[in-house]
């Protein structure tokens, strides 16, 4: 093999770990990056590989794998996972232009070679608050899933976007936890040009959906805002509640400002504004770094 598969437009199709072992044999020298997905691929993911194949360019010659696999573990009861989206030929086309060098995209079957795993990965506390109570063992599917694929991967670094802001927390606990020895790399969130953060879900949103859910980054913007005028934490969070609680067809799920470990947020410096709200069948998540500035004696900044 070459220092880079990626001498042809098309990457590099493998679905089995043999496959997979040889691909690393044969670059076990390079550094590697890895960036996992479910499918349904986007401009968001697509980011996620030019950021990481920008970085392997400046080390040399460096070698990037693009995972596609719908992962039965982290979707619960009457969930999407049937209807998930399945977009095979244009993710691969997608991974092409971002300079994916490998495509490993595994059956369950290869992911799970004897049947669901009787030991999964608990997320802790954190996992049990927001999506994960919302989500009841979505978390542990993911944590699990994740870590397999560092391990078969073998990656330097791997690549995820920051609009999952509480899964991008989570696996980075777990990397720390359980010293592991892969690089977490979180990307920006990538918007469309309306504003709505990219998700392979929004497929699923009419166009009335789609114009309801432009309250959701509106609500964003008014919560940055408001921290930039001197607002607190509290304040943030009702003034991005009552942007979204404007507009019917919207449920909001769940507001809420913390410290950039999803834990109470500070009096000042850095904080997360995130929202979870749901526009027809369809459950959106966004967030945005806020920050808090020093507020002085008498509480003035």
């Amino acid at each position: 093999m070459t220092d880079r598969l990626t001498q042809s437009p098309a990457p590099m199709v493998i679905c089995s770990r043999e496959e997979l072992r040889d691909v690393r044999a044969a670059h076990l020298h390079h550094p590697s990056a890895v960036v996992m997905t479910m499918g349904a691929l986007h401009k968001g993911h697509a980011q996620l590989m030019n950021v990481a194949r920008k970085n392997l360019d400046s080390q040399g010659a460096g070698h990037l794998t693009a995972t596609i696999f719908v992962n039965p573990l982290q979707f619960g009861v009457g969930e999407d996972l049937d209807a998930y989206p399945r977009t095979f030929e244009a993710d691969v086309a997608l991974c092409a232009a971002a300079g994916v060098d490998v495509i490993f995209a595994p059956t369950p079957a290869v992911m799970y070679p004897n049947g669901d795993p009787q030991v999964t990965l608990a997320p802790g506390i954190l996992g049990e608050q927001f999506e994960g109570a919302a989500r009841p063992g979505h978390f542990s599917g993911m944590l699990t899933v994740v870590n397999k694929l560092l391990n078969l991967t073998a990656a330097d670094t791997a690549y995820f976007g920051e609009k999952d802001y509480q899964q991008l927390t989570l696996i980075r606990r777990m990397v720390r936890d359980l010293e592991l020895s892969a690089q977490i790399v979180g990307v920006p969130t990538v918007r469309a040009d309306d504003g709505l953060a990219l998700s392979s879900r929004n497929a699923y949103l009419s166009t009335e959906q789609r114009a309801i859910a432009l309250m959701i980054p509106a609500a964003i913007r008014d919560g940055v805002n408001a921290a930039r005028s001197g607002a607190e934490a509290q304040e943030v969070r009702d003034v991005a509640l009552a942007r979204l609680q404007q507009v019917d067809g919207l449920q909001v799920e769940y507001v809420a400002v913390t410290d950039p470990l999803m834990g109470p947020p500070p009096e000042q410096g850095e904080a997360r504004l995130i929202i979870t709200a749901t526009v027809g069948k369809t459950r959106l998540l966004d967030n945005s770094r806020i920050d808090f500035a020093p507020r002085t004696a008498d509480g003035d900044q």
